[in-house]
């Protein structure tokens, strides 16, 4: 998977710091016992209850390489709608799905 070229941008101007940045998410994922799909899942819903247009499209091409179904991704972003609103709801649908058609 390419990275988006702002974040490449990133990687490439302030190494240290994306790397410190990489160590931080591995130490934070590594720091429970939640299992690999479950994490993939509770980050995209904060992704999307954040309205993260970026941040849904990458975790759900992380869920999709998880193991997760479009089912299963589908609903996640089904179960944001009584807390995030109709119109979020359907934005990070919306997001979901662009990444489902790439596929």
């Amino acid at each position: 998977m390419a990275l988006p070229k702002r974040f490449q941008k990133f990687i490439d101007e302030y190494p240290d710091v994306a790397a410190a940045y990489e160590e931080l998410g591995n130490k934070v994922h590594s720091a429970g016992p939640l299992d690999n799909k479950t994490r993939a899942l509770i980050k995209l819903a904060i992704s999307a209850g954040a309205r993260l247009k970026g941040a849904v499209r990458s975790h759900t091409r992380k869920a999709l390489e998880a193991g997760l179904t479009k089912e299963e991704i589908r609903h996640t972003i089904l179960l944001t709608l009584p807390t995030i609103g109709l119109p979020s709801m359907i934005a990070a649908l919306s997001w979901v799905d662009e990444v489902f058609e790439e596929k």
